[in-house]
């Protein structure tokens, strides 16, 4: 499942800079951490459904703006962390893990508009109540090791599940 969920934030990879914090009301939130300069700029992120459960199919759609050619042998730094324990830190290969998930999305990615969507199955085992606050950071470099990407993205199955149970509906 985390190599999954790591493989869908590195497509994610693909689309940051400027700092923008978008606060979801349903338990998540992402944070564009990078440079108005990186090579990468996200538009938007969407997680459907929206909020996030635990055991049902989780659909990330990222729009984002490259202004540079991204290369064979760009990495990105992941760590995964549930509340303060570090599950994951592990450096990928953007291209090769795009490969691996058969992503739209190709290398070199030249510059343009680009809307990359992937799907992963959450496990019906995360953990609910107040340790069910996930943070995922993502830090992407160029073949040159310079900046490309900087994304923190936030989910808190807790408040996904309360939205839902306190839902008029």
């Amino acid at each position: 499942m985390l190599s999954r969920l790591t493989t869908l934030l590195l497509l994610l990879s693909l689309s940051l800079s400027s700092v923008i914090l978008q606060v979801h009301a349903a338990g998540w939130e992402y944070t564009d951490c990078g440079s108005p300069s990186n090579p990468i700029q996200i538009d938007s992120i969407e997680l459907l459904p929206d909020p996030p459960l635990p055991g049902q199919d989780l659909t990330i759609k990222v729009k984002a703006l490259v202004t540079e050619t991204v290369e064979e042998g760009a990495t990105a730094d992941v760590v995964v962390k549930l509340g303060l324990v570090k599950l994951l830190q592990k450096k990928f290969d953007v291209c090769e893990e795009a490969r691996n998930v058969n992503a739209s999305v190709s290398c070199p990615v030249q510059p343009g508009p680009y809307t990359v969507e992937q799907t992963v199955a959450l496990p019906k085992e995360i953990p609910k109540g107040e340790h069910s606050k996930f943070v995922v950071l993502v830090r992407g470099f160029t073949v040159a090791e310079e900046d490309m990407l900087c994304l923190d993205l936030k989910i808190d199955f807790m408040k996904s599940l309360s939205s839902i149970f306190n839902s008029p509906f």
